[in-house]
């Protein structure tokens, strides 16, 4: 059929005849036009690609029908929104509105996290022709918690500083102190990989006092002071630290306590634990007391803070710690527990608790003119409850 067709093409054009030719010059021309097309016609019955060459890919919006490639043509649209100009777009900022926040901007990552926390919380009577008696107080209570912690692969560095401190003002009675507290804790890890939460730890405490402590109604004798006493540990062990931060617990075989008691007055009559004063037969001090005590123990300490229901945050510190030579298994224990009920974001209401057990503390404890101890003091827990409103601030 293409042979015919193409023998058609030539003779409308002159080139070939269909009636004999006598000239041999014309037949020596038509002869070779005829070759020249039959040799085309079985050139195209051939693959154009070589035999040992194949056919690796075919793009997925055309087909080969033999040499002759055939594209899809691409379909017009047939919905078309009614504003819309195809042929000149126009941008219009008429009806754009200027954003209500700031865009938030790109920032280099940083390895260290902060934590600024700043609260104070009250309480309050007050009484007027009540006819069942009582007296007008209120009561405040301080706080400050800083945080800096660094967290890059492998390396762990925790660091936080807690205050506190209170008042309590009473109608007939002077100003009291309701609570007390400085607390400074540093910590290093260093973990094997970054798949589990154990890790290779060095720890650093620091607990002290800011001003005197009274056994109140008295107010003369002081019975502690700031560095009286004071704690400071000093181990190294592993810590097992969650994803979130929220879960710590630190195990140290190998840990120093030492117990500073920088007042003198209070190191001559041994308290805290430390070497009480030389006296003699008329109470003078013929060899002062020790100012430092030093332990070397076993020390655990664990944090928990985890949302207990919504707007319900509990908050968890335990420490407990024996000495290897003296009582090895009498454990001191210091546990706080703490429940936050949000409000709001500002304000919130604390319900908290707080439990203190050392043997070197004694209570009651009855000392002669010439140091000798007339009646030996006891060991007894110490308890503290607290409830209170107030507002708390985070930046």
């Amino acid at each position: 059929m293409r042979k015919n067709y193409i023998l058609k093409f030539f003779c409308a054009r002159g080139l070939l005849f269909s009636k004999p030719v006598k000239s041999p010059i014309l037949l020596t021309i038509q002869t070779f036009l005829l070759f020249f097309c039959l040799s085309m016609l079985s050139a195209q019955d051939r693959d154009s690609l070589p035999q040992q060459r194949a056919v690796d890919t075919v793009a997925l919006d055309t087909a080969t029908v033999n040499t002759i490639v055939i594209r899809r043509i691409q379909k017009k649209m047939k919905f078309v929104p009614r504003s819309v100009e195809l042929m000149n777009p126009v941008i219009s900022f008429r009806q754009t509105k200027a954003l209500e926040e700031e865009p938030n901007r790109f920032r280099v990552p940083s390895f260290w996290s902060n934590v600024n926390k700043f609260g104070i919380n009250f309480s309050e009577v007050a009484f007027v022709n009540w006819n069942a008696g009582g007296n007008n107080s209120i009561a405040a209570l301080g706080s400050a918690r800083f945080e800096r912690n660094y967290k890059f692969r492998y390396t762990r560095w925790d660091n936080y500083m807690d205050l506190r401190y209170g008042l309590n003002l009473q109608e007939g009675q002077k100003l009291r102190k309701t609570d007390d507290a400085m607390r400074l804790s540093s910590t290093f890890g260093f973990q094997r990989d970054t798949i589990s939460n154990w890790y290779y730890s060095a720890k650093a405490n620091f607990n002290t006092q800011f001003s005197n402590g009274y056994k109140y109604p008295e107010r003369e004798t002081p019975i502690s002071r700031f560095m009286a006493p004071g704690y400071s540990f000093l181990g190294a062990g592993t810590s097992y630290i969650t994803k979130d931060q929220k879960f710590n617990l630190y195990i140290s075989p190998l840990t120093q306590k030492t117990t500073f008691v920088l007042d003198q007055e209070l190191a001559d009559k041994g308290t805290f634990g430390v070497q009480r004063a030389i006296l003699d037969a008329e109470g003078n001090v013929v060899e002062p007391g020790e100012n430092i005590f030093f332990e070397f123990g076993f020390l655990i300490t664990n944090t928990w803070e985890t949302e207990v229901y919504k707007n319900v945050l509990l908050n968890h510190r335990l420490s407990l710690y024996t000495d290897y030579f003296r009582d090895f298994g009498n454990i001191d224990v210091d546990w706080e527990l703490n429940v936050d009920l949000k409000v709001n974001q500002y304000i919130i209401t604390t319900l908290g608790t707080h439990i203190i057990y050392d043997d070197n503390i004694l209570f009651n404890e009855e000392v002669n003119a010439q140091g000798v101890v007339v009646r030996p003091g006891k060991t007894r827990i110490q308890f503290k409850q607290l409830l209170g409103i107030g507002i708390s601030y985070a930046f």
